[in-house]
């Protein structure tokens, strides 16, 4: 029997609606300011959050090897077939944002727009529907509850 808090990464992925609204109309209006940098910021952030949160609740889930870092959870998580390749390299990229969001944020270069918030919305879509496509699988769908049954 695996515990799956499902309710959890659907909230984690209705959130990730946002984070690609933001980054699509910060990328179409994109004018180099303080606000479109720090709006670019906190979206990219909060991507990286939210992608992480899922991995993990994933790997708690169906007890998955433990994870030692961010990019680790996304390399589990891709190993176990929850994403294809492109979506794993493409959240790869993303993580490694981490450290220089978060940490070094007073280097961030906010006047650019970084090449990740133009293709980041498609890409958090198709992870979304790929965890949707692996609980399915895994648990069947129309579970309802936070525990499923394996097969």
């Amino acid at each position: 029997m695996y515990y799956v808090n499902r309710e959890q990464i659907e909230r984690r992925i209705a959130a990730l609606d946002d984070v690609c609204a933001a980054l699509e109309q910060t990328a179409s209006s994109w004018d180099a300011s303080l606000t479109s940098g720090m709006v670019q910021e906190r979206a990219l952030h909060l991507a990286i959050e939210c992608v992480t949160d899922i991995g993990s609740y994933l790997i708690d889930g169906f007890i998955m090897r433990d994870a030692s870092s961010y990019d680790d959870i996304i390399e589990i998580v891709g190993g176990e077939q929850v994403m294809d390749e492109q979506t794993t390299a493409r959240l790869l990229e993303l993580v490694k944002l981490r450290r220089p969001l978060v940490q070094d944020y007073y280097d961030w270069q906010r006047h650019e727009l970084h090449p990740l918030t133009t293709v980041l919305p498609e890409t958090l879509r198709s992870f979304a529907t790929q965890v949707h496509d692996y609980l399915d699988r895994e648990l069947g769908t129309g579970v309802s509850g936070d525990q499923a049954q394996s097969n």
